[in-house]
Parts: C-alpha cells; sequence; structure tokens
C-alpha cells in the first residue's frame, strides 16, 4: 500500500512516500546492517555547535526480546495493538545540556527531531516503514533504561516491513486506510509577515 503524499510542486519521493504506517509483517525482521544504516542517517543530522544531543535507545525483537519487551511495555494499549508486529523499536532522548559548556541546550529537541526525521527517510528509501509515537509512559521508559534526569525523553519510533492492512483493525484499520492530509501551504507558511500565506 501506497499512500503519496500530495503537493502543489514535486518534491523528492522519498519524501512523499514516507509515512507512518500501523501494518507491520511480523515475519520480515529488519536486518543489523539496516538499522546501522538508520543510525548512520540519524548520527549526520545536523546541531547546534555539532553537539549531536541525541541518544537512541534500539530494541530489536530478534536480537534481544527482554529488551524490545521493555519498550513494548512502555506503550500505551492503542499503540501496542499494532506495535507488536514491529520487530525494531527505538527510544529516542536528546540532552538537554550542551557537551562542551554543561549549559541549557535550548535546541536539543530541534536537533534530536532533524535526527529522528532523517531515520524515518532512510527508513523510507531502503522500503522499509518507521513510525514516530508519543503515546508511551516517558517515566515508566526513564526507569526501566535507567535513563539520566539531564535527557529528556522525546518519543518512539517502530520500524519494520510493510504488511497487508488486513492485520490491523478497528481503529488503526480506520487511521492506514484514511486519506493523508495537512493543513493549506498558507496557513503555516508566511511570507515576510506573521500569517500573511507564502501561497
Amino acid at each position: 500500500m501506497k499512500k503519496p503524499a500530495t503537493t502543489q510542486v514535486a518534491i523528492d519521493e522519498t519524501i512523499a512516500n514516507r509515512w507512518s504506517g500501523r501494518a507491520y509483517d511480523a515475519s520480515k525482521p529488519v536486518s543489523h546492517d539496516q538499522v546501522i544504516a538508520l543510525l548512520e542517517a540519524a548520527r549526520w543530522a545536523p546541531s547546534c555547535f555539532g553537539d549531536e544531543p541525541w541518544r537512541f535507545i534500539v530494541m530489536d525483537k530478534t536480537t534481544d526480546v527482554a529488551g524490545w519487551q521493555k519498550g513494548f511495555d512502555c506503550l500505551v494499549e492503542f499503540n501496542q495493538t499494532w506495535v507488536k508486529d514491529s520487530p525494531v523499536l527505538l527510544l529516542i532522548t536528546t540532552n538537554t545540556l550542551f557537551g562542551h559548556n554543561n549549559k541549557p541546550n535550548r535546541f536539543a529537541s530541534y536537533d534530536a527531531g532533524a535526527a529522528a526525521e532523517n531515520l524515518c527517510l532512510q527508513a523510507a528509501a531502503l522500503g522499509i516503514m518507521a513510525h514516530q509515537m508519543g503515546g508511551f509512559d516517558a517515566d515508566k521508559a526513564r526507569k526501566v533504561f535507567g535513563i539520566p534526569e539531564q535527557f529528556e525523553i522525546l518519543s518512539m519510533i517502530s520500524v519494520g516491513y510493510q504488511a497487508d492492512i488486513s492485520t490491523v483493525t478497528g481503529e488503526a484499520l480506520e487511521r492506514e486506510t484514511a486519506p493523508r492530509k495537512r493543513k493549506a501551504l498558507g496557513e503555516v507558511f508566511y511570507k515576510s509577515e506573521w500569517e500573511k500565506p507564502i501561497a
């Protein structure tokens, strides 16, 4: 199933074809080399002062079921209904302090978001799905993974191969088959002044 973005002008195919699917093929693992490719894509994201504040915890069901289960158990119930078939989970965190001077880094979340998006685009380029999620218990994740307080816990990402949509049901199926939509370009992009639409 493909759900390319509908855009005013043509954009790169990898970006247009990236979408957050929920139907994962439980029988197809993501290889170690593919996981490393995802992490390399994230690693080469830009960051303020080149600080690279992001820290990702990778949970691969194929090689460490117990580690994967720890991450899965942090998810809200709805996400668990479809993430159960995803072979790889990632927990995204970011250092709230700069490494070079230990002062607050107000760009840390922005930078980690760039790294996460690089990972998602690399997944799309490899023909696998990556779905970013906010529906999880961050306090529980901090405890079970031993994450220091200075690291903000941002999101989780499920990764795997797409399956037939018949593998999901209920609300997950409704979301899977719903058309993709975005606000009009001029609603969120302005020209020279606040709320003056660019197009």
